[in-house]
């Protein structure tokens, strides 16, 4: 098993980019043909996206700019980078050759888990909404690394939940030794990003573990269990935890608070599947 996690670290000390799906690449490269297209625009774009909102991330927070984990958010990477160094790196990504049916439904699970963790952070009055939403839309990347750099692992892991109707995270720990959690860590460090957004990646299902983002990481666990208990995309299993008890008393939450939330996060998710289709109709028009 050492053997396994020290050939997973090897593989993502390698990886330089991960591919982003192609409608979004496609909505990308219709902006950049709009001279009249703002920032914001291309922001909103890059932050419906967790790979290609980790590259624009890794690139702004690498020795070579000089921001080694200080910058936490997208709109803040654009200003510093420049909208043309984004446009270049979004055209210049490898593309899917397929967009396959896992992994359009973990886009969507992490599109929908950065809405939530948005809506709670807004409801909570919390500082840094954008870096707890990028946070929740980043907290599942070391599925990403399993599903395109451990391919055949991958195939096992959805043959061992089916078999033995165990969840994602069991699986992975009982076939690669490592979660997707702490994957997602090795990668996000790897990449320099900031403290901010490690802890929630590498403890959203183990939040009492978070040292100095504790509140980030509740957000992110309660949203990545609403988005599952709502049914909408689809991570790698159907199994519903229950929101963790340090999570649910470090923010504070009740029933009725709760319900509140479910009920925005119900309006704002249809939202989220009309763009999905948008960005699929995108991509199979250019595929």
């Amino acid at each position: 098993m050492d053997n396994k996690r020290a050939e997973i670290r090897s593989i993502i000390k390698d990886t330089k980019s991960l591919p982003t799906l192609p409608g979004v690449i496609a909505k990308l490269t219709s902006l950049a043909e709009n001279s009249k297209a703002s920032v914001n625009e291309m922001a909103r774009v890059v932050s419906s996206d967790q790979v290609l909102s980790a590259k624009v991330l890794r690139l702004v927070n690498s020795p070579f700019y000089g921001f080694s984990g200080r910058v936490s958010t997208i709109s803040n990477a654009l200003i510093l980078l420049g909208v043309n160094v984004v446009k270049s790196l979004a055209l210049s990504s490898s593309i899917f050759e397929m967009m396959e049916k896992n992994t359009v439904g973990l886009w969507e699970h992490s599109l929908g888990a950065g809405v939530a963790a948005n809506i709670i952070a807004r409801k909570l009055e919390l500082p840094e909404i954008e870096e707890i939403s990028t946070a929740a839309l980043l907290h599942d990347i070391g599925k990403v690394i399993i599903k395109i750099k451990l391919e055949s692992d991958y195939d096992h892991l959805i043959a061992l939940i089916k078999e033995k109707d165990m969840s994602m995270l069991e699986a992975e720990k009982d076939l690669l030794d490592a979660d997707h959690a702490e994957i997602g860590e090795w990668l996000a460090r790897s990449w320099f990003l900031p403290e901010k957004l490690i802890e929630p990646i590498a403890f959203h299902h183990d939040v009492e573990r978070a040292s100095t983002q504790l509140v980030k990481t509740a957000v992110v666990h309660v949203a990545d269990v609403l988005v599952k208990a709502s049914g909408f995309g689809f991570s790698g299993d159907d199994y519903v935890p229950r929101i963790q008890a340090v999570a649910w008393n470090k923010l504070g939450l009740n029933e009725i608070f709760l319900e509140e939330i479910v009920g925005e996060l119900e309006d704002k998710l249809v939202d989220c599947k009309n763009f999905s289709l948008e960005i699929q109709s995108e991509g199979d028009t250019k595929t």
